[in-house]
């Protein structure tokens, strides 16, 4: 089985480097016109509550059944979000976030630990099914901590979690023929799905 691990087009917030983490922000207008339509046709694609992975499932793949898991969404980083590191470069709870690699809990937030472990279950529980189910494909387009998350605990060759968050609207294609016995997934390629990378 195959699984692509994608995340969703550009926002308004990802081009000013802002925090998005959970608030519900739209794909930006030059987001949605650089998608094109992936190269794929799942059946079913799962998704987030949040609505930018649901915009974007819908360019890349009219027509899936688009199914929302909680699970996936990506980390809340509480009162960061919405801020850029510029607007944050003199707020001591920031400073002293990024001195501890970003690894303490964020004011009113989730802390990478916790958050990785929600990422984690939520992925393998994906897995596990389609792979129960039969089936050839599983497609989740979710975000690039979700990536990051899932990549850095399951993914061959191993990186670190840093390393695997792939451009919007990019993403991960990984073969399940040793997640059963080795929870492990190889990375078969990388894949982008915007009229750029096409041309």
């Amino acid at each position: 089985m195959l699984i692509y691990l994608l995340r969703h087009g550009l926002t308004e917030y990802n081009a000013e480097k802002r925090y998005q983490g959970q608030r519900d922000i739209p794909l930006s207008a030059a987001g949605r016109a650089m998608l094109c339509r992936a190269d794929i046709s799942p059946k079913t694609v799962y998704i987030t509550p949040l609505c930018r992975t649901r915009q974007t499932a819908e360019v890349l793949f009219p027509g899936a059944k688009l199914v929302e898991t909680d699970g996936l969404k990506e980390m809340c980083f509480g009162s960061f979000e919405g801020r850029n590191y510029i607007e944050m470069e003199h707020d001591p709870d920031y400073l002293a976030w990024v001195a501890a690699n970003c690894e303490s809990p964020c004011p009113d937030g989730e802390t990478k630990a916790a958050f990785c472990e929600r990422i984690c279950a939520a992925f393998s529980a994906l897995v596990d099914k389609a792979l129960a189910d039969g089936e050839e494909m599983l497609v989740i387009l979710a975000h690039g901590g979700t990536q990051m998350a899932a990549m850095e605990r399951y993914a061959l060759p191993h990186k670190d979690y840093y390393e695997w968050c792939a451009p919007n609207a990019g993403g991960f294609v990984l073969d399940a023929k040793d997640w059963t016995a080795k929870r492990v997934l190889h990375l078969v390629k990388t894949v982008q799905y915007t009229k750029e990378a096409r041309e």
